[in-house]
């Protein structure tokens, strides 16, 4: 066989059953619009640029266009009011189609659990051994730098990733739209407090968790701290500017609760609505001179030779159904956390503590001391 036929040669790949369910609104939509609408509204929230909310919705800003026009038009009523200078924002009609969703969603998840669960453990014999491909685990994960150097380049295990809010990829996880979901909390959290937060989306008897690494978080500052920010109540004294992470990450409820601690109302400080999705754009747009402060992880610090003022100390790990954490693409994915080259990648990365290799457990104890 030729070199041009191999690299053209595409192996199939199979995927964990799923249950799916769609919208349709009554109107004259194509297949699979009602989804990509709600997905561009939902982007519509964490931006008032619509380019970039099409990106974030994975399509063009010319399809996004004419997809509110031609949705406008089909129910008589307008879902994104454009303003002169200060760019788009959902009406009332869209922010209750956004709401319906959710909760609508949260209310299958429930019922659709079961079903996917009983259907996934009479399939993985024949997924894991038929000649159909390999099995193909869907990684949502809250962004990591260790975690996305090791998946990029010392992966073994066949996985698609996408980067989300730790709450964004554990709802994911609940409706079934991923097998593995990558989230972190503080370790100040009680066990009992974890356990309230992982039940809005998961299953105790359906999901487990396991803990994999620790990390700090704190404020990341311009080379020798000339504003002399030890906090973010120092952030908003001072008049700093900040740049904030996207809402539904765990990072940003982080940041939430620090200012209502402080008693600081969040939107009176400088850079509030500046968000960024991940620690390392957090990094660069302090290290560009854009921000004087921002709260990420110390590696990210120290990627841009800047400053850093710890915290927090946060605990990161996995959730996942029983049926991944025991099927033969699970196990592989867990041994290789657990292996001798993602533990010396954390080593290497300042600010990052390895935990002890085990198996998913029960949630409460996934804040047990290592």
């Amino acid at each position: 066989m030729s070199k041009l036929a191999k690299s053209n040669t595409v192996e199939p790949v199979a995927r964990i059953p799923s249950l799916r369910w769609y919208w349709d609104f009554g109107v004259v939509l194509s297949e699979g619009e009602p989804r990509r609408l709600l997905s561009l509204l939902s982007a519509l929230l964490e931006t008032p640029a619509l380019g970039q909310a099409a990106r974030t919705a994975g399509i063009s800003y010319r399809a996004a266009w004419g997809l509110l026009r031609r949705c406008e038009a089909e129910l008589g009523l307008p879902l994104v009011m454009m303003e002169r200078g200060r760019g788009s924002r959902l009406t009332a009609l869209g922010e209750s189609l956004l709401n319906m969703d959710g909760a609508a969603r949260q209310a299958l998840s429930e019922v659709h659990a079961a079903w996917e669960e009983r259907m996934r453990i009479l399939l993985a014999p024949a997924l894991e051994t038929g000649s159909s491909g390999q099995l193909r685990l869907r990684v949502f994960a809250s962004h990591d730098l260790a975690l996305a150097d090791w998946m990029e380049h010392g992966r073994r295990v066949p996985i698609d990733v996408t980067w989300r809010g730790s709450e964004e990829t554990l709802a994911a996880l609940g409706r079934g739209e991923c097998d593995v979901a990558g989230f972190h909390v503080p370790e100040s959290w009680t066990s009992a407090q974890l356990v309230a937060w992982l039940s809005r989306w998961l299953k105790p008897r359906l999901h487990v968790c396991l803990p994999v690494m620790r990390r700090r978080q704190g404020l990341i500052v311009a080379a020798g701290n000339p504003l002399g920010l030890q906090s973010l109540a120092d952030v908003a004294a001072r008049g700093a500017r900040m740049v904030n992470r996207q809402r539904g990450s765990a990072t940003r409820n982080l940041i939430d609760q620090l200012f209502a601690v402080n008693d600081i109302d969040p939107c009176s400080v400088d850079g509030y609505a500046h968000e960024e999705f991940t620690h390392d754009a957090v990094a660069a747009t302090v290290a560009s001179g854009q921000a004087d402060a921002g709260f990420a992880i110390e590696a990210a610090a120290a990627r841009y030779d800047l400053d850093f003022v710890p915290l927090v100390m946060e605990r990161y790990g996995l959730a996942m159904s029983k049926s991944v954490a025991g099927s033969e693409a699970g196990r592989k994915l867990l041994a290789r956390i657990g292996g001798n080259t993602f533990r010396q990648r954390l080593h290497a990365l300042p600010g990052y503590e390895p935990l002890p290799a085990g198996k998913p457990g029960e949630w409460d104890a996934f804040l047990a001391e290592a």
